[in-house]
């Protein structure tokens, strides 16, 4: 059985015939042998057809294909064109040897034309790689790496796919700085409250949090000023009534020495700039609990946003927490306990940086170990969930958060927790309803649309069929041909053509109330095929002439 190569090279699609394979034997060791030597290995494989790409975005699109395990409309085209076609019914008489197993299968799924993916077919390629400018004559040296330069770089920017709501950098740098700020406002803070102290020793004692303290020394500014009309102000600041009045008798029996205007005002002035700096690292806070739900929702919903941070900016990046094992994400951050152990042949530490999740606080003593190992081993499950997947929910995020609770109540209480495997389960499904339901959902409100537009395209057309039917000739009122012969009609005044249609719409239906035995049977169904249908012009016409017939008919 002839066997023929697909190779896939950065320049095109090449295929080659193993002509020689009774030289060497079907064996993987006489073809790696023959592999190095050009002109061994000339005879071995013999080029059948090659057929380059248009354009580098063409190299692109079929690369993408192969790595995705697709046949593209070329490849399809290229293989029918250059090998031989089986009869129908009968077995083909050759086999087609290609790198990728899922392009094989895909390329029999299409073409019935079999395929085989083993190491014998791969150490051929690798031979065809090595000599592939040798076989092509029109190839120059430097134009295959160019290729493969260019279409490498291509491959790789649209390998990764940038979602910028997704850039894991700027949660490490909004940890960083928010721990920054944290020790800037705490130092800032106490160096407001030891200069203000000189001059109002007592609001120290009084105003404990640092962020008020500022507010209420930028407001109060010189203690002797500070009267009973300032109360009712000073108690929004603070919050409290009876707190505002102990600031007030306080400044009146303060023992603080007096400070010069110029003083004061430097000292509001930094008061002012720790208030700023407060307010600013509420709003990290925010943007980081912002870029956390979008990033790792799954570890957020589990741990919370700042420790879930904090491992993260410790490993590098999402991914890398992604790749540790659940031993070390456990010991992340306790670095050098742990080597100091090993090192003294102590114990290792039992946590690193998840000791500060409420879960391991919330354990008995004898039990932070334990709880430790079994929230490390979710916080890596939920990691790999945020970093791998492409749906972004909390789902799985709060099924473990749910894990972690009855294990806590089973170290408690000794209440039996429910299965891994049933937890997952439930979760996949919740996911999978819910995936359900917003497709369901945009696809209701695409038919609705529909329906919207449907509806108000009917409306215009049953507006303009009204439209047609309101016209009349102006002849329709000279010549009649649908009056009987027999009948006398009275003579009557010209009536404006704008009422006459109405007039005999409201005769008609005066005289068929009174005297329903004088309508003729057809009538009816007419007048109810003109309100149902609304038919056009002719038969709008006709419809107006027979009403005219049957009022001059019920008036004799």
């Amino acid at each position: 059985m002839a066997l023929y190569v697909l190779y896939e090279s950065a320049s095109g699609y090449s295929l080659f015939l193993a002509h020689g394979l009774d030289e060497i034997v079907q064996s993987v060791d006489a073809v790696r042998d023959s592999v190095l030597d050009l002109s061994r290995f000339g005879k071995v494989v013999r080029l059948v057809a090659f057929s380059p790409f248009s354009s580098a975005l063409d190299a692109l699109n079929q690369c993408n294909a192969i790595s995705e395990g697709i046949m593209s409309e070329e490849l399809r085209n290229f293989l029918e064109l250059n090998l031989p076609k089986a009869k129908e019914g009968k077995k083909a008489k050759f086999s087609l040897g290609v790198a990728e197993p899922k392009v094989g299968s895909q390329i029999f799924e299409v073409t019935k034309i079999p395929c085989q993916c083993n190491e014998f077919v791969l150490e051929i390629l690798r031979g065809v790689r090595l000599h592939f400018d040798r076989f092509i004559k029109d190839l120059k040296p430097n134009d295959l790496e160019k290729a493969q330069l260019g279409l490498g770089h291509s491959y790789s920017r649209a390998k990764v796919k940038f979602n910028v709501n997704r850039v894991d950098n700027m949660v490490i740098q909004a940890i960083f700085l928010l721990d920054t700020l944290d020790k800037d406002v705490n130092t800032f803070s106490m160096r407001v409250r030891e200069w203000y102290s000189w001059h109002f020793p007592e609001l120290v004692k009084i105003i404990n949090d640092n962020y008020l303290y500022s507010k209420v020394v930028k407001f109060v500014k010189d203690k002797s000023n500070l009267s009973e009309d300032h109360i009712a102000e000073l108690a929004d600041i603070v919050g409290d009534e009876e707190k505002a009045k102990e600031i007030l008798e306080a400044a009146r029996s303060s023992m603080g020495q007096d400070l010069s205007p110029i003083d004061l005002i430097n000292v509001q002035q930094f008061a002012q700039r720790v208030m700023d700096l407060s307010e600013y690292r509420k709003k990290l806070f925010e943007y980081l609990v912002t870029k956390m739900n979008d990033i790792a929702p799954n570890l957020t919903s589990l741990i919370g946003e700042i420790v879930g941070a904090r491992l993260i900016s410790h490993a590098g990046s999402l991914s890398n927490l992604a790749k540790c094992a659940a031993s070390t994400l456990q010991i992340l951050g306790a670095e050098k306990a742990l080597f100091r152990a090993l090192k003294t042949k102590g114990n290792t530490p039992k946590y690193g940086l998840i000791f500060h999740s409420s879960f391991i606080g919330r354990a008995s003593a004898r039990n932070k170990g334990r709880l430790a190992r079994f929230l490390a081993n979710k916080c890596s499950i939920a990691s790999r969930i945020d970093c791998f997947s492409d749906i972004n929910s909390t789902i799985f995020g709060e099924k473990l958060r749910e894990q972690v609770e009855e294990r806590l109540d089973f170290y408690d209480k000794g209440v039996a927790p429910r299965k891994n495997v049933d937890v997952m389960k439930s979760a996949i499904e919740t996911t999978r309803i819910m995936i359900e339901g917003d497709a369901g959902e945009q696809k209701d409100g695409n038919e609705t649309t529909a329906k919207k537009r449907k509806k108000k395209k009917s409306k215009d057309e049953a507006e303009e069929m009204e439209l047609v039917a309101e016209v009349k000739p102006s002849d329709l009122a000279d010549g009649d041909d649908s009056i009987e012969p027999g009948l006398k009609t009275k003579k009557k005044k010209k009536k404006p053509k704008h009422n006459e249609d109405m007039e005999v719409e409201a005769t008609v239906a005066v005289d068929v109330t009174n005297h329903p035995e004088e309508i003729p049977n057809g009538s009816s169904k007419m007048k109810k095929k003109h309100q149902e249908e609304m038919g056009g012009l002719e038969t709008s016409i006709k419809i107006k002439k027979k009403k005219k017939k049957l009022k001059i008919g019920v008036d004799e």
